[in-house]
């Protein structure tokens, strides 16, 4: 069994987010969704980042040193959007990371924006929607497949959905896709039985 920490979209940890986290426990899984907003949910990705915006980096920094307090050491990362950017540091520098599930965004792992070189033996999957205006149209799906090339199809692996929609992992919002996450649930308690 595996340890995830699932860290959630930018509209907050809504109904969808944790219908996503129980179908990865379903596979045996202990997954869990520390809420970085408090409790509060957005009904837009804009009203989100300006939540986010007013909080400040230095808060969530706090808000997650703080649930990290309470989960196991070896975890493996998983963020959905703006969640994968927290996911993504800490798998890249925190010891006793088990992997990474990034899903519907991706941050290079070289370059300015780089948290540093990936870690040795890290497995790492990315899930996103070939037609996501952020995903694709924003570059993650060019930082997806370097890190691909760098690690290599052993330790990484890039899965690229057909549709246009970003946060069609969440079945509370209209942008939801049920085929899509069914699949990525599937590839990634694939993973997570690998690492478990």
């Amino acid at each position: 069994m595996a340890d995830v920490v699932l860290f959630h979209h930018v509209q907050g940890l809504t109904e969808g987010v944790q219908s996503f986290a129980a179908l990865l426990a379903a596979g045996g899984h202990a997954v869990h969704t520390p809420d970085l907003y408090a409790g509060n949910v957005f009904s837009s990705i804009e009203e989100g980042f300006a939540y986010a915006e007013s909080v400040g980096a230095e808060e969530f920094a706090e808000r997650t040193g703080r649930a990290l307090a309470e989960l196991p050491g070896t975890l493996v990362y998983a963020g959905i959007s703006w969640g994968v950017a927290t996911a993504q540091r800490l798998a890249q520098t925190r010891p006793g990371a088990r992997g990474a599930l990034l899903y519907e965004a991706c941050i290079p792992i070289t370059g300015d924006w780089a948290f540093g070189p990936w870690p040795a033996g890290v497995p790492v999957q990315i899930h996103g929607a070939d037609g996501d205006p952020f995903f694709a149209g924003e570059g993650d799906i060019d930082a997806a497949r370097e890190i691909v090339t760098i690690l290599g199809d052993d330790l990484a692996q890039l899965y690229v959905y057909p549709g246009d929609q970003h946060l069609f992992t969440d079945s509370s919002l209209p942008s939801y896709d049920a085929a899509a996450t069914g699949l990525a649930i599937e590839r990634s308690i694939v993973m997570l039985d690998r690492v478990g």
